[in-house]
């Protein structure tokens, strides 16, 4: 409509072409999002519109309540696909562990409730204990024991106290057991044969009472830059104080990955997957190689920390 030298839409005008608009921006959102971008030229802004594809939000937060196990409570983040898993493997193993009902507190191994309670995304439903021990470096090891027990691998189980003492499954449960003597540590009979989980749960405790980051080391090796994280493998700070996080789940999405991890802290508590920091909106998914460290919410390691537990020998 011409209206003085000015040229009017009507009103019928306008509403037509924001309708177009609009199901031109629903039809962008729904091939995966696209940003508008205006490159600046020799006549300053607005030379060309360019439309650039969006990445898919690591931290979209796909959670569904109902999930009682990490592999249906937690679905990967947009565009990525968890790495593939047989149905004997470690990773199918720990994608298949039992959660506790969404918005489950941390417990310690007394019952009360872990002072921050802003750290976790979700926790297992893995009994702690009874006593003050299944702490972080036990949590990652519990994880190794049990997978490999329920694999019918018991002859694999085997870690080392921080002595340096190798403390195998195979002769707890033909029924040896463990003298510690100050610095003089050895094998000694004095159990009966019992291979069930609740013999495997004692010596897990035998374990997590001399073992530590410390000792871990010698149960693991490194992992070469750009081999990983696969599931079952593990972030450790070796000392006094040191922390280790199991890798309980990871997806991929070409070359880039992101994981879950799960940890025990002190006191001895339930084992829970921790949440992204970075994240706005409570995400658990950490993207690898996101920063100049690994940042998670009660510690921070170097990426060239991650490490894998050494083939059986």
């Amino acid at each position: 409509m011409l209206y003085g030298d000015r040229v009017v839409e009507s009103p019928n005008s306008v509403i037509a072409r924001t309708a177009r608009l609009a199901c031109a921006v629903i039809l962008l959102s729904a091939v995966g999002g696209w940003a508008l971008f205006q490159r600046r030229g020799p006549g300053g802004l607005g030379r060309a519109a360019v439309l650039l594809p969006v990445a898919p939000s690591v931290n979209a937060p796909i959670v569904d309540p109902a999930g009682m196990t990490i592999g249906s409570r937690f679905a990967p983040p947009p565009g990525y696909a968890r790495v593939a898993a047989g149905p004997e493997s470690h990773a199918h193993w720990l994608r298949s562990r039992p959660m506790k009902p969404d918005g489950a507190p941390v417990r310690l191994f007394n019952g009360s409730l872990k002072a921050r309670q802003d750290v976790h995304a979700a926790v297992l439903d893995l009994d702690p204990g009874t006593r003050d021990l299944q702490q972080c470096a036990d949590a990652a090891i519990r994880l190794r024991a049990e997978y490999l027990y329920a694999a019918g691998r018991m002859d694999d189980i085997a870690f080392h106290f921080t002595s340096g003492f190798p403390c195998a499954f195979s002769d707890w449960r033909t029924g040896h057991r463990v003298s510690v003597r100050d610095s003089d540590v050895r094998w000694v009979t004095g159990g009966g044969n019992d291979s069930s989980a609740a013999s495997l749960r004692r010596y897990l405790d035998l374990v997590f009472t001399y073992a530590g980051t410390a000792s871990l080391p010698r149960d693991v090796e490194s992992v070469a830059a750009g081999a990983g994280p696969e599931p079952g493998d593990l972030y450790l700070h070796p000392g006094s104080p040191g922390h280790a996080m199991t890798v309980i789940d990871v997806a991929v999405r070409g070359d880039d990955r992101v994981m879950l991890l799960v940890q025990s802290y002190m006191p001895a508590q339930e084992i829970h997957v921790v949440r992204n920091p970075a994240s706005t909106d409570g995400s658990a998914w950490i993207r690898v190689g996101e920063g100049p460290v690994l940042v998670t919410p009660e510690w921070r390691f170097a990426w060239s920390e991650l490490r894998r537990f050494r083939p059986p020998r």
